[in-house]
């Protein structure tokens, strides 16, 4: 699909070869729909199987470690494309009752499809017999970072490793994160510092906050920023559940409801719209995305309130064509977070002409520049009166009307990789 990391390759012929790490995809097999990280890596699965250069995937199992060749990773990326069904689970998938059975399929097929696999103790020799000289390590999706991984590539000759950080949010804002996890981000982190040889960031905002990291963990690695690659939505109305009223005038807020997506602001907002207006004039709000953690308060709210089911609605598990299409049909996106890594949702709603009203914030000034709506804080009454003038006209707040092509702003992954894959 368009801007998905399979357009041009732009590769030369004295490219290494290239390994990416397929562990976070093949972990979120049977759980929903991508999230951004899990887009990304998949952009970079797309793109490099679209270069001719040799290509390999390493994955962890729960039993150790799965290396692909090209035929292998094909397999693989097609049905994590949906495009083919995973195969039944093999006899060690039978045996592994703790792992959910969707994965046992995804784990089984790994091992069908294998080049070489082996426990965690053999790593190394894996490596070094398997992969050429100056093979280049591409981990993505901020899983698979072990020393035991960093030091099997060290063995091999040459060998170069890079490492995507997408933000350093669990560190920066430990209150928005479950217990534990801001202590196993920094344990990463530290082993990014110790061991990457470039670092990809997405923005020049995660570049200064992860830096700043680095210099206290004593080393800081080289670095490149590379803005993410923006498609065009593709809206597909027919994916849409039977459940989903799009004729009265609704706003969208997109992400895992979470402490830091301040979900908990534009409840306020409507609490205030139940109590000025008559219940038909109140603009339906649309909740896309899964309950997350640590953030009772907003359940107890989204389940106790008078306007759930009827004014305020939560949606889960969309396909991408149904996100798109809900987006397409709204007054606007409302993006209250606190902090974003990078944010896609605006910039694609953008795409669509869809009115974007955001918490300025500095990662979206970088690569949205002046196209949504910004409000500075969590005045209820800013967001309110903001909202309130798109229900008026839907576009009037909107400054990208004016221009031809809604992808002319946004990088495109095409750009992306031309910055990365010259350094890799």
């Amino acid at each position: 699909m368009p801007g998905d990391g399979t357009r041009t390759a732009i590769t030369s012929v004295n490219a290494p070869a290239r390994c990416l790490d397929l562990t976070r995809l093949i972990s979120r097999v049977g759980r929903g729909p991508d999230t951004g990280v899990d887009r990304v890596e998949r952009a970079y699965m797309n793109r490099l199987l679209a270069e001719a250069v040799p290509v390999f995937a390493l994955a962890r199992t729960s039993l150790g470690y799965v290396l692909l060749d090209r035929i292998g990773l094909q397999e693989i990326a097609q049905r994590l494309s949906g495009k083919v069904e995973w195969g039944a689970p093999d006899l060690i998938g039978h045996l592994s009752r703790k792992t959910p059975p969707a994965r046992r399929r995804a784990y089984g097929d790994l091992r069908r499809f294998a080049r070489a696999r082996c426990v965690t103790g053999r790593l190394t020799r894996m490596l070094t017999r398997h992969v050429p000289d100056g093979c280049v390590y591409l981990n993505i999706g901020h899983s698979n970072l072990r020393d035991e991984v960093f030091d099997a590539w060290r063995a091999v000759p040459g060998a170069q490793i890079a490492v995507f950080v997408h933000d350093t949010i669990p560190i920066d804002y430990p209150h928005y994160q479950r217990p534990g996890t801001p202590e196993l981000f920094e344990a990463k982190l530290r082993r990014v510092s110790a061991h990457a040889d470039l670092v990809i960031y997405n923005s020049h905002v995660t570049r200064s906050d992860a830096e700043k990291w680095f210099a206290r963990f004593g080393r800081c690695p080289l670095g490149v920023v590379a803005h993410l690659g923006v498609a065009m939505p593709r809206p597909n109305p027919a994916d849409l559940p039977e459940n989903v009223d799009t004729s009265n005038p609704y706003f969208v807020t997109i992400g895992t409801i979470e402490p830091r997506k301040n979900h908990t602001l534009l409840l306020d907002v409507w609490d205030q719209f139940a109590a000025e207006l008559p219940q038909d004039r109140i603009p339906r709000l649309v909740f896309v995305g899964s309950r997350g953690w640590a953030n009772e308060d907003v359940f107890r709210r989204l389940d106790a309130s008078v306007l759930t089911d009827h004014v305020i609605f939560e949606r889960s598990g969309l396909s991408d064509g149904a996100m798109a299409a809900l987006l397409a049909g709204s007054h606007g996106l409302l993006c209250p977070s606190h902090v974003e890594g990078f944010g896609l949702p605006p910039a694609e709603a953008a795409m669509l002409n869809v009115p974007v009203i955001c918490r300025k914030l500095a990662v979206y000034e970088e690569f949205l520049e002046d196209i949504p709506v910004y409000v500075e804080s969590d005045d209820v009454y800013l967001w309110k009166q903001s909202i309130s003038r798109l229900m008026q006209n839907k576009k009037a707040t909107h400054k990208r009307d004016s221009r031809a092509d809604p992808q002319a702003s946004f990088p495109t992954w095409d750009d992306h990789f031309n910055i990365v894959l010259k350094l890799t």
